[in-house]
């Protein structure tokens, strides 16, 4: 019998767990394991995650991406510090305050972009407002970067490297969060370290959830030494699972083989191919280039509501400001096959 039509672009998040890290989940669930991090799944991610990034890290793996991001921020940035991240960026607009909450206060400064990337004059404008000597301001602590950005844009490693220079010359630490870092690396074709240490990033809240996983993250600190501390950390914000074979487990799985890799590659494939679709649609405008697995696409309403009656599930979206219209996100995943997009297409076609 053929298999049903997988109607569901709402996000990377809604698709099932892959069968290489249920698989994986079922093995860890077969008997007694030590708790709080002493199993050997645990053990080995570590070596595991060294492999990946090509130098000795430090990985802590939690259950949320919010979790990750808001720990590692409350690593680099005192209570008194600031934040500055791109205006889009998941920090600011979908994490509730928790960065605030887990650094004790600590402010976020947006920055304005036109496509979720950061650029090096805007960053340059804003710590300009930011005087060191100046009691009155939040002191710069943590520069923060998106990748893939929110709007499925994709940072160049010479551009991190250059935006991470910058943040360095004012004694910033950088942090990435990475909860679709594979997609990024997928469409850059460079390698996890050329994504991130060497190009200045100092601690990345990598993601695995919207790539397969059941629900693991982690936070990896390129230099073990800013890690001190941090299992406390964790334990002090709730995070620090007694299971925590669970979640390495899953990691494990992820990053074993290039898990990741190939899901990410599939995922950018189904964008690719249903962003050319909708370029070639008279009534769909594509507001940014598809580099990763989102899509951001204006459509006329008629459009959006018989593809909706014709149940397909996607979210609307904020639309940038001075445009007029009905932007939705489109959303593809390891679980997105061709005959997916091409119903959707044929959808919209007959709209």
């Amino acid at each position: 019998m053929k298999e049903q039509i997988r109607k569901n672009f709402s996000s990377d998040n809604v698709v099932p767990a892959c069968p290489a890290v249920m698989a994986a989940l079922m093995e860890a669930n077969a008997d007694a394991a030590p708790a709080y991090g002493a199993d050997a799944w645990t053990a080995r991610l570590q070596d595991a995650a060294s492999d990946l990034f090509e130098r000795r890290v430090r990985i802590f793996p939690v259950a949320t991406g919010t979790a990750a991001n808001a720990l590692a921020l409350a690593a680099t940035t005192p209570a008194f510090g600031a934040v500055l991240c791109d205006e889009s960026a998941h920090i600011m607009q979908s994490e509730c305050g928790a960065p605030d909450f887990y650094t004790g206060g600590a402010r976020l400064v947006p920055i304005p972009s036109e496509d979720g990337r950061m650029t090096a004059e805007a960053l340059a404008y804003t710590l300009d407002r930011l005087p060191v000597d100046d009691t009155q301001q939040n002191l710069p602590a943590t520069l923060s970067l998106t990748q893939a950005s929110e709007w499925g844009t994709v940072y160049r490693p010479a551009t991190i490297a250059d935006l991470a220079a910058r943040a360095r010359g004012r004694g910033m630490a950088v942090h990435m969060d990475g909860a679709r870092l594979a997609n990024a690396i997928a469409h850059l074709g460079c390698t996890p370290a050329e994504a991130t240490w060497k190009a200045g990033v100092d601690v990345l809240a990598l993601g695995a959830t919207k790539n397969g996983a059941m629900a693991a993250e982690a936070v990896v600190f390129f230099d073990p030494a800013r890690a001190e501390h941090f299992a406390r950390r964790r334990k002090r914000g709730g995070h620090d699972w007694s299971k925590q074979r669970f979640l390495s487990a899953q990691l494990l799985a992820y990053l074993h083989d290039d898990l990741w890799l190939h899901n990410a590659r599939q995922a950018n494939a189904m964008a690719q191919r249903l962003a050319g679709g909708l370029f070639r649609h008279p009534g769909a405008r594509l507001l940014y280039e598809t580099q990763a697995n989102e899509i951001f696409v204006l459509l006329p309403g008629p459009a959006v509501t018989h593809l909706r009656a014709a149940g397909f599930a996607f979210r609307d979206w904020r639309a940038p400001l001075g445009l007029n219209g009905t932007v939705v996100r489109l959303v593809t995943s390891y679980y997105t096959r061709i005959e997916d997009v091409d119903a959707l297409l044929a959808a919209l076609a007959a709209a």
